[in-house]
């Protein structure tokens, strides 16, 4: 009887390093269309501390209308443990600093500093930053490119260090239906050009067409979208199965206030199920899988 991963080969499409280049997400985007623009970035990151205590931290970076950068820092989903910066105008309000937040069953210490930090057409900073959080007295989430710096300065090197990987990333966006980002699917593997684009509404097609690519390779292509605005496809990564769904029923029945969701999630060789349930995922808390989620609103 043949393994999972060899029936999936025969029907899914392989992206695999040997053909991924340094290539831009944009040089397939139609200079007529410029891509959306991000709205909210949020990760989560599992933590496992060097008592056995694992907790969740979600990272949400985001900004306004008026051009505004803010950041929100949860642990798990006590609301006592929420960590906000407030935007003002262009700036915030206070760029460099930190702050202890204490709860029933955590003390947590964040340092951070923006005082430097650039954007590009996002509302996460691409360098000169580091946000740094202490989880009961350890090392638990390192941000930024001065990070390292700031942990040599702040702390002693006899300060324990938890274990941390991204599990998830969400991703809000909203302009035209033309979109690029980067992923990286798992800490082995490299960073990856990912381009999601519906054509047809603005090149005169009679039916749109949705197609994702992964470093200029074409993974799905699905014709007549308007009926077949919901589906999944198999893939793989770096030799990782992911499965990929798209739902962009509210483009076209909802499309002042909807958006359209494409989600990417790693799954386990041995796992045969599609869509896992939140809890049961919660239940197997050694296995380390990535989901990218994408919401994207089409401006009409």
């Amino acid at each position: 009887m043949r393994d999972i991963v060899s029936c999936f080969s025969e029907n899914a499409v392989n992206v695999s390093h040997s053909s991924c280049s340094s290539y831009s997400s944009n040089a397939c985007i139609s200079p007529s269309l410029a891509p959306s623009v991000q709205n909210a970035v949020t990760g989560v990151y599992r933590l496992v501390l060097s008592t056995g205590k694992q907790c969740l931290i979600k990272v949400t970076w985001c900004k306004n209308q008026n051009g505004g950068q803010g950041l929100i820092i949860n642990l798990g989903d006590d609301p006592s443990t929420c960590f906000k910066l407030n935007t003002n105008l262009r700036f915030f309000r206070k760029k460099k600093g930190n702050k202890v937040i204490e709860s029933d069953h955590s003390k947590i210490e964040v340092f951070w500093d923006l005082s430097t930090a650039k954007y590009d057409t996002g509302p996460e900073p691409v360098d000169g930053f580091y946000v740094l959080v202490m989880v009961d007295s350890e090392i638990g989430l390192v941000l930024g490119d001065m990070a390292e710096e700031a942990v040599t300065k702040k702390l002693k090197n006899t300060t324990p260090v938890a274990k941390t990987a991204l599990i998830s990333r969400q991703e809000h966006c909203s302009g035209s239906t033309v979109y690029s980002t980067k992923a990286q699917f798992c800490d082995t593997g490299i960073v990856h050009d990912i381009l999601i684009r519906c054509s047809g509404e603005h090149e005169g097609l009679k039916h749109p067409v949705l197609s994702v690519s992964i470093d200029t390779k074409t993974v799905i292509k699905v014709k007549r979208l308007q009926w077949n605005f919901r589906g999944n496809q198999t893939i793989f990564v770096d030799g990782l199965l992911v499965d990929l769904m798209w739902d962009a029923y509210d483009w076209f029945f909802k499309p002042v206030t909807g958006s359209a969701v494409f989600l990417f999630r790693t799954r386990s060789g041995l796992d045969s199920r599609l869509w896992l349930e939140e809890k049961m995922v919660k239940k197997d808390q050694d296995r380390v899988e990535f989901s990218l989620l994408i919401c994207a609103c089409k401006n009409t």
